[in-house]
């Protein structure tokens, strides 16, 4: 159960936008729960995007972050403050709070990899097979279907011709430390009606334990 909760107000300016700072303050963040994880890569906090909006047309995390945990101490270790202090004129952070004794609903925010994209699934053909990635898109490549009731056939295709299919939900860019590449963490929210579970990833993200939604 998640007692306690941080709330984080991002502050975009004109020269500073907000999905900017979205990638610089969940950075960070990131980089502190590294710091908590256990063994097995478990964080005792999780986040939630309290303005998160996720449809057909409009897809924001809105402006606001919030920090779980089950015990005040686990915040007061992590000291959000210290992680985000050479962005203190961009983010406000509240005291740690108890969480509202009743609450209506829970949510899961999770990690959403577009697993049909065409890169990636040329990307480990490229691994298996010794080549690099632009042969991989380009190679025509021999594939025997077999149906469940129909004779097995041989058909070709290639990865670059196969359809993309686009992820629709919120986003954070980020830069990886160790090669320096660009990548994007898609968020998906799922409301539900219990709480389950109280660790996270080291982005604080989980498709099963919950956070408090309000």
């Amino acid at each position: 159960m998640l007692n306690y909760y941080q709330e984080l107000s991002l502050l975009p300016q004109e020269e500073i936008p907000i999905h900017f700072l979205w990638s610089k303050v969940f950075g960070q963040i990131h980089l502190g729960l590294v710091e908590m994880q256990d063994e097995q890569g478990r964080v005792p906090i999780g986040v939630a995007f309290p303005e998160y909006v996720w449809g057909d047309k409009v897809s924001v995390l809105g402006g606001k972050l919030r920090l779980f945990a089950e015990h005040e101490a686990t915040l007061s270790q992590f000291n959000i403050c210290h992680w985000l202090a050479r962005l203190s004129d961009y983010v406000h952070c509240t005291n740690i709070r108890p969480v509202p004794e009743k609450l209506s609903s829970y949510a899961t925010y999770q990690r959403e990899q577009p697993k049909t994209s065409k890169e990636r699934l040329a990307r480990r053909y490229a691994k298996r097979h010794g080549m690099d990635l632009a042969t991989a898109l380009h190679s025509t490549i021999d594939l025997t279907v077999k149906p469940p009731s129909d004779a097995a056939y041989k058909t070709q295709f290639r990865y670059c011709d196969m359809p993309q299919k686009a992820v629709t939900t919120p986003f954070i860019r980020l830069t990886s430390l160790s090669g320096g590449q660009t990548f994007c963490v898609w968020i998906k929210k799922t409301v539900v009606a219990g709480p389950s579970g109280a660790t996270f990833s080291r982005y604080g993200l989980s498709a099963v334990s919950t956070v408090p939604d309000f």
